[in-house]
């Protein structure tokens, strides 16, 4: 199941990847959109690279990406990419290479593939319902991925540019067993504690939405991690609101969801 729809977006992350990193090197403009968040040309044709390239493979499905306007329609499909063409626009413009682009299929309103493309190194991060999650690496080599069972000397990542003041009070509270604090950008987190190289993030605000979290989340799934709000509930797609309301945390077990 979903070798199809996998395939696809592995392909279409790769395509984006391309305009991506041209647009990287050669230099760029930045605009302020309503959110007061920053976008730039990169965002916007990776966007419709990946939603050309899904929509002639898969006509009759929907699409809910950052960079696209929204309509109520694909409330009524089954079927709903969810796209980001480049999660972390604030470390693409900082040039820190912390940016990913997220792709994700939800199938009434679960995640059924997942696909994070680091467009500066080359590595993909991807999986599909019940088939486990993956890391392809830049030199080809393709490892499957799990979280480790740590329960003391955690790590804990940090945002780059949007850790606030709740998140770090909860580090401290629980400092006997978070040792360490890392700075990673976007998706780039999940996708860590997916592979086993951390075992907790935190985002305590309101302010991410579907296509930050879809791809990661099932990615973390599949590795056996938990991808959660705060009150252990599971994050569901496709929603009327998109925003990501209460928050959620990513941990490699449930023993570490430590609020």
């Amino acid at each position: 199941m979903w070798e199809k729809e996998l395939e696809a977006a592995i392909e279409a992350g790769l395509k984006a990847k391309v305009k991506i990193m041209e647009i990287y090197n050669q230099g760029f403009d930045v605009e302020i959109k309503d959110d007061n968040s920053p976008v730039t040309i990169a965002d916007k044709t990776a966007d419709s690279i990946i939603r050309e390239h899904l929509h002639k493979a898969f006509p009759s499905h929907a699409f809910l990406t950052e960079e696209s306007e929204d309509n109520e329609e694909r409330l009524s499909n089954d079927y709903v990419w969810i796209v980001d063409p480049v999660d972390g626009t604030k470390d693409f413009v900082a040039k820190d290479g912390g940016f990913t682009t997220n792709i994700a299929l939800a199938y009434k309103h679960e995640l059924v593939v997942g696909v994070v493309v680091v467009p500066v190194t080359g590595d993909i991060y991807y999986a599909s319902k019940g088939n486990g999650a993956f890391h392809k690496l830049f030199d080809g080599r393709v490892n499957q991925i799990h979280v480790n069972d740590k329960l003391e000397d955690l790590t804990c990542l940090c945002s780059v540019f949007h850790t606030n003041e709740t998140e770090l009070k909860l580090i401290e509270k629980h400092s006997d067993k978070i040792k360490h604090v890392m700075k990673f950008g976007s998706s780039l987190k999940p996708c860590r504690i997916a592979e086993g190289l951390a075992e907790i993030t935190y985002r305590m605000s309101a302010g991410t939405k579907e296509w930050d979290t879809g791809a990661c989340q099932i990615i973390v799934e599949e590795a056996g991690g938990l991808f959660v709000e705060p009150d252990g509930s599971r994050i569901t797609y496709n929603r009327k609101d998109v925003y990501n309301r209460k928050g959620y945390v990513v941990v490699n077990r449930k023993e570490n969801i430590l609020l």
